[in-house]
């Protein structure tokens, strides 16, 4: 997979597909009875494809799939490769913990220094929140590297359904957004 930036954590990638909607999301459908490795699950126009429970780890990605007819032949499908929601909401709960705290030591640091008081603890400590998101932002890089394999098996069981030809190398693949995931 190559990414033309490294900062995305939860990649997208849009396809063109020649098939009505309906029949796609009725090939997902169908693909829900006669496998087991993944579990499938639609709303509406949405597609969710995950690792059945007892294959997944904590850093295991779903994918999730929003269907949209284009006209009667063809359709567009957007996709997300992505953590747990579960997983996804703690990481930024903790995003906006630490910068919460960050601004509340700016604010202290700040009001210290003005009144001429000792600033130290709380420059400390606003620096510490600063390395906290730096590792939070780490581990996130991580998860993603680690699930890197699990994706490509996400995206070769939807090449299946979707009846595309097996993807191209990473040296052979064409971009499909600029500073976004292309396909694998």
């Amino acid at each position: 997979m190559v990414l033309g930036n490294d900062v995305v954590l939860r990649p997208r990638f849009k396809l063109k597909i020649p098939h009505h909607s309906e029949s796609i999301l009725s090939d997902f459908q169908n693909a829900k009875t006669i496998q087991s490795d993944f579990i499938v699950s639609q709303v509406d126009e949405h597609v969710f494809i995950r690792f059945p429970k007892d294959k997944q780890n904590f850093w295991s990605p779903q994918l999730h799939l929003q269907v949209e007819p284009i006209d009667d032949y063809s359709s567009e499908i957007r996709g997300l490769f992505g953590p747990n929601p579960t997983v996804w909401t703690m990481f930024m709960f903790l995003h906006f913990l630490v910068a919460c705290l960050f601004i509340a030591f700016g604010i202290w640091t700040y009001t210290d220094w003005t009144l001429e008081q000792n600033f130290t603890i709380p420059a400390s400590l606003a620096i510490f929140m600063m390395l906290v998101w730096v590792s939070l932002y780490f581990a996130g890089s991580y998860g993603k590297a680690t699930s890197i394999n699990d994706i490509r098996l996400l995206n070769n069981f939807m090449n299946e359904i979707l009846k595309i030809e097996k993807a191209p190398t990473e040296n052979e693949q064409p971009k499909l957004f600029k500073n976004k995931l292309t396909q694998i």
